[in-house]
């Protein structure tokens, strides 16, 4: 429960939790005193309920599902994969720094996945034997070749645009 009791600077008090009275001041700015009811905690371990481990599991599959497919590919597959994922975090960046509409938890979602893809490109050079300054040497020399080019999102949206101006054109004809 949260009441609000305005008080003048001087008699403005402030509480704090585990006081006998039972409330506690979150606040106390220029005389505004705000309380808030205190309630007795349960212990976490006795609300979590054998349902609400089971999505954990779950979520434990289905990264498990996305590595085998990530290990299932070959390396030139991962490094195109990770090309366009770059592109799309481009992307997103434009779209955020334009105040356009977007999702903030896709930025989280592509660092890990090209941070998999990356890490899986690793585990097969040091299985090859390639020593970690060789293969930042690599790095450079890939990172050199790649031609720029757009993202799939971008290259989708440039189809459906051409495609409506297509439609348009037809009915104008």
């Amino acid at each position: 429960m949260l009441s609000l009791s305005i008080a003048t600077p001087g008699t403005a008090a402030i509480f704090r939790r585990g006081t006998a009275s039972g409330t506690s001041t979150s606040s106390s700015f220029h005389g505004v005193r705000i309380q808030q009811q205190v309630s007795a905690r349960v212990p976490a371990a006795a609300t979590i309920s054998s349902s609400s481990r089971k999505p954990s599991v779950v979520m434990m599959s289905k990264r498990e599902a996305e590595l085998k497919e990530i290990r299932s590919k070959t390396t030139e597959q991962l490094q195109e994969e990770v090309v366009d994922l770059k592109g799309e975090l481009f992307m997103l960046r434009l779209q955020k720094s334009a105040r356009n509409e977007f999702k903030s938890s896709d930025f989280r979602r592509m660092k890990k996945q090209v941070a998999r893809m990356l890490t899986v490109k690793r585990e097969r050079e040091i299985k090859e034997g390639i020593k970690k300054r060789l293969s930042r040497k690599l790095d450079r020399q890939w990172k050199k070749s790649i031609v720029p080019r757009p993202p799939p999102s971008l290259k989708k949206l440039q189809e459906e645009e051409a495609a409506e101006e297509a439609a348009e054109a037809a009915k104008s004809a």
